[in-house]
This record gives C-alpha cells, sequence and structure tokens, in this order.
C-alpha cells in the first residue's frame, strides 16, 4: 500500500464531510422521499402489527455502494 502524501488524508476526511452535509441537505428537503417506497419493498399492515422489509431499496442501496467502493479503490491504486 501506498504512503498518504502529508495534508492527503485531511483532505480525504474534509471531502467525506462535505458530501455527509450534502446528502444531508437533500435527505433533508425530500431528495430522498421516493426512497423505501419503490415497487418491491414489503409493507404488511394487521391490527397493530407492521411489518416493513425495504427490499428492493436496500438491493439499490448495495449496488450504489459497491460501484463506489470500487471505484475509490481504482482511484486509490493509480
Amino acid at each position: 500500500m501506498r504512503k498518504v502524501e502529508r495534508g492527503g488524508m485531511g483532505l480525504w476526511i474534509i471531502g467525506v464531510g462535505a458530501l455527509l452535509i450534502l446528502i444531508g441537505v437533500v435527505v433533508r428537503y425530500g431528495g430522498f422521499a421516493w426512497f423505501g417506497r419503490l415497487p418491491g419493498d414489503i409493507h404488511v399492515e394487521t391490527g397493530s402489527t407492521r411489518v416493513y422489509v425495504p427490499l428492493v431499496s436496500m438491493i439499490l442501496v448495495s449496488v450504489a455502494l459497491t460501484l463506489l467502493l470500487n471505484l475509490v479503490l481504482r482511484l486509490l491504486r493509480r
């Protein structure tokens, strides 16, 4: 594994923080209102019991995180 230059780790932390702030603003103002209501997400309500299984939503999250992680790892190998 290669060494991180001086200040390089700080820039990564700042970048991740900025990304989290951006995601937080988008979520706060309804940018992800559709998430969790996709076709294939299972909702069952009977009496006082509620069961919610976000199957398709979690598959979408898994694919997105896999692509992001692969991109980051390819950039780090250079």
